[in-house]
Protein backbone atom coordinates (compact mmCIF):
# COMPACT_ATOMS: atom_id res chain seq x y z
CA UNK A 1 0.00 0.00 0.00
CA UNK A 2 1.12 3.42 -0.72
CA UNK A 3 0.51 6.66 1.20
CA UNK A 4 0.77 9.85 -0.31
CA UNK A 5 1.31 12.91 1.10
CA UNK A 6 -0.57 16.06 -0.29
CA UNK A 7 0.58 19.09 1.28
CA UNK A 8 -1.83 20.94 2.10
CA UNK A 9 -4.54 19.28 2.07
CA UNK A 10 -3.67 15.70 4.22
CA UNK A 11 -2.79 12.20 3.32
CA UNK A 12 -5.71 10.60 1.43
CA UNK A 13 -7.86 9.25 2.03
CA UNK A 14 -7.26 11.81 5.61
CA UNK A 15 -8.05 14.62 4.56
CA UNK A 16 -7.75 18.30 6.72
CA UNK A 17 -10.94 19.41 8.30
CA UNK A 18 -12.51 16.38 8.79
CA UNK A 19 -14.49 15.24 12.07
CA UNK A 20 -13.20 13.00 13.86
CA UNK A 21 -16.33 10.43 12.92
CA UNK A 22 -15.16 11.26 9.29
CA UNK A 23 -11.62 10.89 9.91
CA UNK A 24 -12.50 6.97 12.01
CA UNK A 25 -14.26 6.35 9.01
CA UNK A 26 -11.95 7.10 6.51
CA UNK A 27 -9.23 4.53 7.62
CA UNK A 28 -11.90 1.98 7.59
CA UNK A 29 -9.94 -1.32 6.18
CA UNK A 30 -6.52 0.02 8.58
CA UNK A 31 -7.63 -2.21 11.27
CA UNK A 32 -9.20 -0.83 14.86
CA UNK A 33 -8.62 2.50 15.24
CA UNK A 34 -7.09 3.80 18.46
CA UNK A 35 -9.05 7.38 19.67
CA UNK A 36 -7.43 9.40 22.38
CA UNK A 37 -10.24 12.56 23.53
CA UNK A 38 -9.20 15.28 25.45
CA UNK A 39 -11.15 18.68 26.59
CA UNK A 40 -10.53 20.28 23.93
CA UNK A 41 -8.15 18.00 20.82
CA UNK A 42 -8.42 14.61 20.11
CA UNK A 43 -6.21 12.44 17.94
CA UNK A 44 -7.10 8.83 16.21
CA UNK A 45 -4.71 7.00 15.42
CA UNK A 46 -3.75 3.31 13.27
CA UNK A 47 -0.79 1.02 12.16
CA UNK A 48 -1.03 0.30 8.82
CA UNK A 49 1.53 -2.47 8.05
CA UNK A 50 3.61 -1.06 10.87
CA UNK A 51 3.75 2.75 10.14
CA UNK A 52 2.04 5.19 12.59
CA UNK A 53 -0.54 7.15 11.24
CA UNK A 54 -2.43 9.97 13.21
CA UNK A 55 -5.12 12.28 12.74
CA UNK A 56 -5.17 15.08 15.04
CA UNK A 57 -7.90 17.03 15.93
CA UNK A 58 -5.93 20.29 18.20
CA UNK A 59 -8.14 22.65 19.56
CA UNK A 60 -11.48 22.08 17.79
CA UNK A 61 -13.73 19.50 15.96
CA UNK A 62 -11.92 19.10 12.45
CA UNK A 63 -8.64 17.41 11.71
CA UNK A 64 -5.81 19.96 11.98
CA UNK A 65 -2.93 17.41 11.12
CA UNK A 66 -2.30 14.19 10.10
CA UNK A 67 0.97 12.64 11.17
CA UNK A 68 2.86 9.13 10.31
CA UNK A 69 5.53 7.40 11.66
CA UNK A 70 8.53 5.03 10.52
CA UNK A 71 7.81 0.97 11.38
CA UNK A 72 10.93 1.32 13.97
CA UNK A 73 14.75 -0.25 13.99
CA UNK A 74 14.75 -3.10 12.46
CA UNK A 75 11.19 -3.39 11.13
CA UNK A 76 10.23 -3.10 7.85
CA UNK A 77 6.88 -2.39 5.99
CA UNK A 78 5.43 -3.03 2.62
CA UNK A 79 3.26 0.49 3.13
CA UNK A 80 5.51 3.62 2.17
CA UNK A 81 4.84 6.61 2.62
CA UNK A 82 5.49 8.80 -0.83
CA UNK A 83 6.14 12.39 -1.27
CA UNK A 84 6.39 13.55 -4.94
CA UNK A 85 7.19 9.99 -5.47
CA UNK A 86 9.78 9.60 -3.25
CA UNK A 87 9.87 6.77 -0.46
CA UNK A 88 9.95 9.20 2.65
CA UNK A 89 10.90 6.42 5.35
CA UNK A 90 13.21 5.00 2.37
CA UNK A 91 15.33 7.63 0.77
CA UNK A 92 18.19 9.50 2.63
CA UNK A 93 16.65 12.51 4.47
CA UNK A 94 19.28 14.72 2.01
CA UNK A 95 18.19 13.25 -1.06
CA UNK A 96 14.88 13.93 0.11
CA UNK A 97 15.08 17.21 0.46
CA UNK A 98 17.29 18.04 -2.00
CA UNK A 99 14.44 16.47 -4.34
CA UNK A 100 11.41 18.33 -2.89
CA UNK A 101 13.69 21.37 -3.41
CA UNK A 102 14.28 20.61 -7.42
CA UNK A 103 10.49 20.53 -7.18
CA UNK A 104 10.42 23.97 -5.91
CA UNK A 105 9.83 22.67 -2.37
CA UNK A 106 12.42 24.09 -0.61
CA UNK A 107 13.28 22.81 3.15
CA UNK A 108 14.26 24.74 5.91
CA UNK A 109 16.69 23.01 7.71
CA UNK A 110 17.06 25.48 10.45
CA UNK A 111 15.75 23.02 13.37
CA UNK A 112 18.09 20.24 12.35
CA UNK A 113 15.69 17.94 13.99
CA UNK A 114 12.76 19.67 12.57
CA UNK A 115 13.14 20.37 9.18
CA UNK A 116 10.11 21.75 7.51
CA UNK A 117 8.91 22.64 4.03
CA UNK A 118 7.05 26.18 4.73
CA UNK A 119 3.91 27.37 2.57
CA UNK A 120 2.41 23.70 2.74
CA UNK A 121 3.48 22.99 6.45
CA UNK A 122 4.81 19.59 5.73
CA UNK A 123 7.12 18.46 8.51
CA UNK A 124 9.61 16.13 9.48
CA UNK A 125 11.31 14.52 12.49
CA UNK A 126 15.03 13.19 12.10
CA UNK A 127 15.12 12.40 16.09
CA UNK A 128 15.01 8.93 17.09
CA UNK A 129 16.55 7.14 20.47
CA UNK A 130 17.13 4.55 18.56
CA UNK A 131 20.33 2.73 17.60
CA UNK A 132 20.30 3.82 13.73
CA UNK A 133 22.62 4.69 10.68
CA UNK A 134 23.40 8.33 11.53
CA UNK A 135 24.94 11.35 9.55
CA UNK A 136 28.63 13.23 9.97
CA UNK A 137 26.48 15.78 12.50
CA UNK A 138 24.84 12.54 14.20
CA UNK A 139 21.54 12.67 12.73
CA UNK A 140 19.34 9.86 11.69
CA UNK A 141 20.33 9.09 7.78
CA UNK A 142 16.42 8.60 7.27
CA UNK A 143 12.90 10.50 9.26
CA UNK A 144 11.55 9.28 11.29
CA UNK A 145 8.12 11.04 10.73
CA UNK A 146 6.16 13.93 8.49
CA UNK A 147 3.80 15.60 9.44
CA UNK A 148 0.91 17.27 6.99
CA UNK A 149 -0.98 20.72 8.47
CA UNK A 150 -2.51 23.13 7.05
CA UNK A 151 -0.79 26.24 5.13
CA UNK A 152 0.05 27.84 8.35
CA UNK A 153 0.22 25.25 11.02
CA UNK A 154 3.44 25.90 11.37
CA UNK A 155 2.83 29.82 12.32
CA UNK A 156 -0.16 28.85 14.42
CA UNK A 157 2.28 26.55 16.39
CA UNK A 158 4.82 29.19 16.77
CA UNK A 159 7.62 26.91 14.72
CA UNK A 160 7.35 24.28 17.50
CA UNK A 161 6.25 20.10 16.42
CA UNK A 162 2.25 20.19 16.77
Amino acid sequence: MDLTLDPPRGVAPLRLGMTLDEAVAAGFGWGEPRVVRRRSSARVSWSVDGVGVQALLEGGPAVTAVELWWPGEGRTSRTRVLLDGDDVFGTPAEELFRRAAARGRPVDTSAREYPVIPGVSLGFTRQTSQEVPRDADGLPLYVTSVLVGGRDYYDAQDGARG
